[in-house]
């Protein structure tokens, strides 16, 4: 499962999004930073990924503090993430970073992603997402 993570963060780098969609599961619901509050399916979650790539030249994807607890067919894992890189119009973006969380099932021989959720802090004061913390 680690590797599957891992091996999300180099496809990401590498804007493959064919060989993303292989890392979900066809019926994964994604809670994502992006509305709606939830994308369904994975062409739904791919339809996001496709949004990063056309804004993106350059796409970076930072995991820090990956923690896996697996058993039997079923798995999951939480981490910091941090998309960055660099945007169309030539614009270094270092992203901030999200809480992120993985849920997997053991599918025919493969950990696939059935469930992700991407989520900012919010202050309660003001209602607003908080995007400037760090790990």
């Amino acid at each position: 499962m680690r590797r599957r993570i891992e091996r999300i963060a180099e496809l990401l780098h590498a804007k493959d999004l064919d060989a993303l969609a292989l890392c979900y599961s066809e019926d994964v619901v994604s809670f994502d930073v992006e509305p709606p509050l939830a994308h369904r399916g994975r062409a739904a979650k791919m339809r996001n990924w496709e949004k990063v790539f056309a804004a993106f030249d350059e796409v970076t994807y930072e995991v820090r503090d990956l923690t896996v607890a697996a058993g039997g067919d079923v798995a999951f894992a939480h981490a910091f993430g941090r998309l960055g890189g660099t945007l169309g119009n030539g614009t270094a973006v270092t992203g901030m970073w999200v809480r992120a969380t993985f849920c997997m099932r053991l599918i025919e021989g493969e950990w696939l992603i059935v469930h992700d959720q991407a989520s900012v802090p919010f202050d309660l004061s003001t209602g607003k997402g908080v995007t400037n913390l760090e790990p």
